[in-house]
């Protein structure tokens, strides 16, 4: 029985043109072969798989080649290649830094690079992982890589490129290989497939090379695992789908369009369907969140290209992106964010996901009371509201099951706005948010059609509307902002004078609101309204305890009776 060789090592490259997606390393090193321009150090560095040593190896292979073609391509045929290819080239030389990171080991390196080539024209040293050496064995070697004899390259290959000091790579040359595209993959999948016999389905090599993320080796390793898996050789989408453990697109699709309808019911059930098939929840919702990409990516014609899927599959997004709308597929989106994010920290994490699928169930329901003419989202908000709050900006109990905060309400200055604080707006859910941005923007409409004429004003009009508005504030902090000194300009611009950084926190927070209620109040819709940090006057504030007493009695002047009646013996 003939011994059974990987893809990995039997279809390994043995040219610059048989290396997959990388062509802009090889392009510049068969260039820099041609013109003898060859550096004294070179540094490949990238993911997993990519190439690095295989590139290294055929530099090495080529540099030596006594008949190099004109394409710039060993010849395969003279006597260092057949060493080369048998491993008994004596001038070739591969190091493991993981396993040999010592300054000892750097020094058995730095005497055998005194020893010119016995035949051949260079001595190539690869030394793979060379992260892992230590920092003194960097130092040792600095000198060697920096002045080498002029036969002596150095190749060093990396995945982690940022724990290499930087006075080596200052001097290197630096290649930084790509991870491979999935075209790229799955045509070198099929170009083997062919050679091993072997029938396949496109879209099974195409999900290969996606599970690959990148790695041709990881690529080629699961080839050979779904080639033993099939008895009669041959790869069809279903099979690699339930060997790799992969999530097929079809769930993502049939959860979406039920979301997108607001069919809860159908979400939860397609969810314990993939839960009860063995797929981790975080798995799911990180698929949900890329399936949102591939969809917002589809939106348009510039970036469908973005989508790193076969074309059967891409003609499948692009028939479902034209139902949906971007404002549900950022929406959900962001949602699909936050429990990634904060899944592993859920004590019950499938609760956790069946939340989020709730949420995102509910946006259409949101979206579609902003899409309403003004009248009818103002008849359908009422029907909604509960009879003690019919507020513009209050939020509907059926879309978010929280009670709306009370509001009280004015009848001669209307409705009054909400100032709510940063920590309130920070629990509120995203359907809240969404709702209120959407109310409020309708709102903002309707008070610039109800001023169609901008009415004259005076500083006492703007005194009662900013004192109109005070007097509907919550928290006495808010009341305070409208107490301050103010000046206002001929453009119409009030200017509050605020005297400490959390009453301007507080005005940032309210200014809008203010500016919508004082231009309503006046019915004129030019005025604008700023603030500005001022010192505090303390004139004539009473500082000594005499000062103070004093001060107390010009209030009361019984107090002086009291003491007296008490026989308190006072210095005032």
């Amino acid at each position: 029985m003939e011994q059974f060789v990987v893809s990995a090592r039997k279809y390994r490259p043995v040219t610059f043109d048989s290396v997959v997606g990388q062509s802009h390393i090889t392009t510049t090193l068969k260039n820099a072969i041609k013109t003898e321009h060859l550096a004294q150090a070179f540094l490949f560095c990238g993911p997993r798989g990519v190439g690095k040593t295989t590139c290294a190896r055929i530099l090495a292979k080529t540099i030596n080649c006594q008949n190099v073609g004109a394409d710039t391509e060993p010849c395969n045929e003279c006597t260092s290649c057949k060493n080369f290819a048998q491993n008994a080239s004596f001038n070739i030389h591969e190091l493991d830094a993981a396993s040999n990171n010592s300054v000892e080991d750097i020094r058995n390196l730095i005497d055998q690079v005194r020893f010119p080539p016995q035949d051949g024209k260079f001595k190539v040293y690869i030394i793979d992982e060379v992260h892992m050496l230590s920092s003194a064995a960097f130092n040792a070697f600095l000198k060697t890589l920096e002045e080498p004899p002029s036969y002596a390259i150095f190749i060093l290959a990396t995945t982690e490129k940022h724990k290499i000091l930087p006075t080596i790579l200052s001097r290197c040359q630096i290649f930084d290989f790509n991870r491979i595209q999935i075209k790229d993959m799955a045509s070198h999948l099929a170009e083997i497939s062919t050679k091993e016999g072997i029938e396949s389905e496109p879209e099974a090599l195409e999900l290969i090379a996606q599970k690959a993320d990148g790695g041709l080796r990881d690529a080629l390793s699961m080839f050979d695992l779904n080639v033993t898996f099939s008895t009669d050789k041959k790869l069809t989408y279903a099979e690699v789908l339930e060997n790799l453990h992969v999530l097929d697109y079809d769930y993502y699709f049939k959860i979406t369009d039920a979301l997108f309808a607001g069919d809860l019911s159908e979400s939860l059930l397609v969810l314990n369907e993939i839960l009860e098939k063995g797929f981790d929840g975080h798995q799911f919702v990180t698929g949900l969140n890329g399936h949102f990409r591939n969809l917002l990516v589809g939106k348009d014609s510039r970036t469908i290209d973005l989508m790193e899927v076969s074309t059967s599959v891409k003609q499948k997004y692009l028939d479902q992106t034209k139902k949906l709308s971007q404002g549900f597929l950022m929406s959900a989106l962001s949602i699909g964010s936050q429990v990634d994010l904060s899944y592993k920290s859920a004590k019950n994490q499938r609760l956790h996901v069946e939340i989020g699928l709730m949420k995102m169930a509910s946006i259409s329901q949101v979206l579609n009371l902003s899409t309403l003419p003004n009248g009818e989202a103002e008849k359908k908000n009422s029907t909604s509201l509960s009879s003690s709050n019919k507020s513009e900006d209050s939020i509907p109990a059926e879309v978010t099951k929280v009670p709306p905060p009370p509001v009280e309400k004015k009848a001669a200055v209307g409705t009054k706005p909400k100032f709510k604080s940063s920590k309130l707006r920070s629990t509120v859910d995203l359907e809240e948010e969404v709702l209120k941005t959407e109310i409020k923007t309708v709102a903002k409409k309707e008070n610039a059609q109800e001023i169609v004429a901008n009415k004259p004003y005076t500083l006492e009009d703007v005194k009662a509307g900013l004192l109109a508005c005070t007097k509907i504030m919550q928290r006495q902090s808010q009341q305070m902002i409208l107490k301050s000194n103010f000046d206002l300009s001929e453009e119409g611009v009030i200017t509050l004078k605020l005297v400490n950084q959390t009453l301007m926190d507080l005005f940032d927070e309210s200014k809008q609101d203010i500016l919508d209620f004082v231009r309503k109040q006046i019915q004129n819709n030019s005025l604008q309204l700023t603030a500005i940090l001022v010192a505090a006057k303390n004139e004539g504030k009473p500082r000594t305890e005499q000062e103070k007493f004093k001060a107390m009695l010009d209030k009361n002047p019984a107090l002086k009776d009291f003491k007296d009646e008490l026989g308190l013996d006072l210095i005032y």
